[in-house]
C-alpha cells in the first residue's frame, strides 16, 4: 500500500514587495560618552552603531585570533564593554544596547 501525500499550502509573497526595518532599530539614539568615543556623538540608530563598532573593531584588530566570535577590548572599549577585557559579540550588543539613550 502506498502512503497517501498530504498537500501542504504555500502562500506566495509578492515578488516586489521589500521588507520593512523595524522602527526600534531606525530610531535614533544618543551613545554614552564613553561609546561615544568611538562611534562619535551625534544621535545614530542602533544598526549604525554597531556598524561603526565592527568598524573600530576590524581597524584595530581587536577580533580574537582563535575565537573569532570573541572581542578583545581595547583601552576605548572597556568603559563600553563594562570593564570586561574580553566578550561575546552577542554579549557586545547587549552590553552597547545599555550605552544608548
Amino acid at each position: 500500500m502506498a502512503a497517501k501525500k498530504t498537500a501542504k499550502k504555500t502562500t506566495k509573497k509578492s515578488g516586489g514587495a521589500k521588507r520593512k526595518p523595524n522602527a526600534a532599530f531606525m530610531k535614533e539614539m544618543t551613545p554614552s560618552p564613553a561609546l561615544a568615543a568611538i562611534v562619535g556623538s551625534k544621535p545614530l540608530p542602533r544598526t549604525e552603531v554597531v556598524k561603526k563598532l565592527w568598524q573600530y573593531i576590524r581597524k584595530n584588530n581587536l577580533q580574537d585570533a582563535k575565537e573569532r566570535r570573541n572581542i578583545n577590548a581595547d583601552n576605548l572599549l572597556l568603559p563600553v564593554f563594562a570593564g570586561k577585557k574580553q566578550v561575546s559579540m552577542f554579549e557586545m550588543t547587549k552590553l552597547v544596547n545599555k550605552q544608548l539613550r
